[in-house]
């Protein structure tokens, strides 16, 4: 698997050709960069990192990888890579229509229990396996479309039934209550842009506003105000760097009444004010 990194002879992070199979190589330890991770498997190939999700930090190295089983936003930092052993990963995105399936055609599935939505997980030789008939058929671009189906549905059922299957059968079934909770972060994060109370996220989950708080933030490590202020700081950052957009008018689309508060937030999150923040990234190259 590192040979692909090797001749792959491109960026990182590397959008293959294969939909949601994304390859990350990084020469020295970076500043932290910030995104809205989806649901997936992030495995290290070489190299240590770790990854935020409001107050949980998780790291990650050789051999292991972070599953992550909702869409959220977080921070992730490489703290050991070099010239010599750079910072390798793959980053596979979870296909839930066919997790459905194979939960769905297991003989005995694993029961939904409560937790974080993201966890490290040591990899087994069958993930690792997987992992690398993935990269491989880079080198077949056209066996893509009919073989890589196949692997992502041998990925989700070893996933399913491993250690860890429980954790990620709540991705697709889980209790109705933890379908509720999760319908409401759905919510919050396509509704990130207007004023929601938490009230009425507490009623699309079924549950009192302090039981609805608990449970948000034991699955995200964020609460609803933290996970929403995260996904609009993105979303602007975004914008002012990919539109040349000003900090005001990014500030007043993601939902900001206040410039000088949207101005705070954003150097509390991004250590740096939003202009001199977009000059050292485009100075730099790097992406939001």
């Amino acid at each position: 698997m590192v040979e692909a990194f090797r001749c792959s002879g491109r960026e990182s992070p590397w959008y293959t050709a294969v939909d949601g199979l994304i390859l990350l190589r990084a020469q020295a330890e970076q500043k932290q960069t910030h995104l809205v991770h989806k649901p997936a498997l992030c495995i290290v190939v070489q190299g240590v990192k770790w990854t935020t999700f409001g107050a949980q930090r998780l790291a990650y190295r050789t051999g292991q990888a972070m599953v992550v089983s909702v869409e959220m936003p977080g921070a992730s930092q490489v703290i050991e890579g070099g010239s010599d052993a750079p910072y390798l990963s793959v980053v596979i995105e979870l296909d839930g229509a066919i997790m459905r399936e194979v939960y769905a055609r297991m003989d005995t599935p694993p029961p939904s229990v409560e937790g974080p939505a993201a966890f490290v997980m040591d990899l087994d030789r069958g993930l690792l396996d997987c992992a690398a008939r993935a990269v491989r058929l880079l080198s077949e671009p056209e066996a893509i479309a009919m073989l890589y189906p196949t692997v992502m549905r041998e990925i989700c059922y070893r996933l399913l039934a491993g250690p860890h299957g429980a954790a990620l059968a709540r991705m697709v079934v889980g209790t109705e209550r933890d379908r509720r909770v999760t319908h409401a972060l759905q919510t919050l994060r396509e509704r990130y842009t207007e004023t929601i109370r938490v009230d009425e996220l507490a009623g699309v989950a079924g549950l009192s506003p302090a039981a609805f708080h608990r449970k948000f933030k034991a699955m995200t490590g964020m609460t609803p105000v933290q996970f929403q202020k995260q996904m609009r700081l993105m979303e602007a950052r975004r914008r002012m760097l990919s539109r040349a957009m000003s900090a005001e008018v990014a500030a007043y689309e993601v939902g900001y009444a206040s410039p000088s508060q949207f101005s705070r937030d954003y150097a509390r999150l991004f250590g740096a004010p939003p202009r001199r923040d977009i000059e050292r990234l485009r100075r730099t190259g790097l992406d939001a």
